[in-house]
């Protein structure tokens, strides 16, 4: 029993870290209904900063992180202007093709830059707990876990209780009558865009302190995002925290329960699962496809 309770632990607090890096995409799909395939690739480059300014620097990496956020809110806002923005007035799909092609662009940038070495950040608590008896409770997860539910928090907060909030909500459920009602649509679009991609940039830096990371890493976070934001459901909030959960369980469970080699094909199993089972998501509403925008 202490096993099964100790194993719920650890995949809640590393749930809690996938619902953030998975929360930016979601709400990027939700009101461009843009499969932003960068965000992988911003969570790995937000990352290597965190761990770059740590190496020489010594600043706990989660901190680091709070300042890393307003540099991937420009990155992200940059990327918009400069790409997505010209390729999502054409044609909305190529702006999944847009992405893909900077995720595979920011890998080879940042492989020219730091190298293709394993990195990670381990500050002075990396391998220190919490002991509540029997449970042992890692530090730096712990510390990761409440950054990003801090954050997750004051992204709800924006959405609910700002006018900007409102305007972002007003274009994911229809474009054409928020911007009857003045809101400037392409504005809003652009600052949407941004804060998904400062999401990145705590998540980037407790990515450094719980796992090791490489260039190429972005492959496989873009494939956990996925999993996430399918199981529940493109373009809800609390959807991508519940799928977040899910996966984090299901990761932790296999790794104490099976191997820990089999935990990398979980978030796989889980994404042919749901869409057989349920296509929308747990907690996502069907998608028109007549090509009239919602």
């Amino acid at each position: 029993m202490t096993l099964l309770v100790q194993t719920v632990i650890l995949g809640l607090l590393v749930g809690g870290v996938y619902a953030l890096m998975s929360s930016g995409f979601s709400l990027v799909f939700g009101v461009m209904r843009i499969i932003n395939l960068a965000h992988g690739a911003m969570i790995v480059l937000a990352a290597f900063l965190t761990w770059w300014v740590w190496d020489r620097t010594g600043i706990d990496p989660l901190l680091v992180g709070i300042v890393i956020t307003p540099v991937m809110y420009g990155i992200g806002w940059l990327l918009y202007r400069t790409v997505i923005a010209r390729v999502h007035r054409i044609d909305h799909e190529l702006a999944m093709v847009a992405s893909f092609g900077v995720a595979i662009a920011a890998g080879g940038v940042m492989s020219l830059i730091w190298g293709t070495e394993v990195r990670s950040a381990t500050p002075g608590y990396f391998n220190t707990s919490f002991e509540l008896g029997s449970l042992v409770v890692p530090r730096a997860q712990l510390y990761a876990f409440v950054g990003a539910l801090a954050i997750l928090g004051a992204l709800y907060a924006m959405l609910r209780g700002t006018f900007l909030g409102r305007a972002i909500r007003a274009c994911s459920t229809n474009r054409d009558s928020a911007a009857l009602v003045g809101v400037d649509v392409e504005r809003t679009m652009a600052q949407m865009f941004a804060i998904g991609a400062a999401t990145t940039g705590f998540g980037g830096a407790a990515l450094s302190v719980i796992y090791q990371f490489v260039p190429d890493s972005h492959y496989v976070w873009i494939g956990r995002i996925l999993c996430v934001v399918i199981l529940g459901g493109l373009g809800s909030l609390l959807g991508a925290a519940l799928g977040a959960a899910i996966l984090g369980l299901g990761e932790a469970l296999t790794s104490s329960y099976v191997d820990t080699r089999w935990a990398t094909a979980v978030p796989y199993v889980l994404i042919i699962g749901i869409l057989l089972i349920r296509p929308q998501g747990l907690l996502g509403g069907r998608i028109r496809t007549d090509g009239v925008q919602p």
